[in-house]
């Protein structure tokens, strides 16, 4: 079973496009959240979520399985896929 993908993203931030893009193209499944598009107390609730993974919050906030990767890197997004 593959592990479980899930990122957190800017609707206008570029590297988020790619990052949504490559997975799209490797036929990967992932959940997404828009953090800027999301209401005021639930924005809030997430950037918390997401300061104790990256304390930087910058995105893509990509998370694979138990492993988090921070930015568009494809060759880490690979290997933490198994690709």
């Amino acid at each position: 079973m593959p592990p479980a993908v899930k990122i957190y993203t800017l609707s206008t931030c570029s590297h988020c496009k790619a990052t949504k893009k490559f997975l799209n193209d490797c036929a990967v499944e992932y959940e997404f959240t828009d953090v800027d598009l999301l209401d005021k107390e639930e924005r809030t609730a997430v950037l918390e979520d997401i300061k104790k993974i990256n304390p930087r919050c910058s995105f893509p906030t990509i998370i694979i399985g138990g492993k988090v990767i921070v930015g568009f890197y494809e060759d880490k997004i690979r290997e933490a896929l198994g690709l």
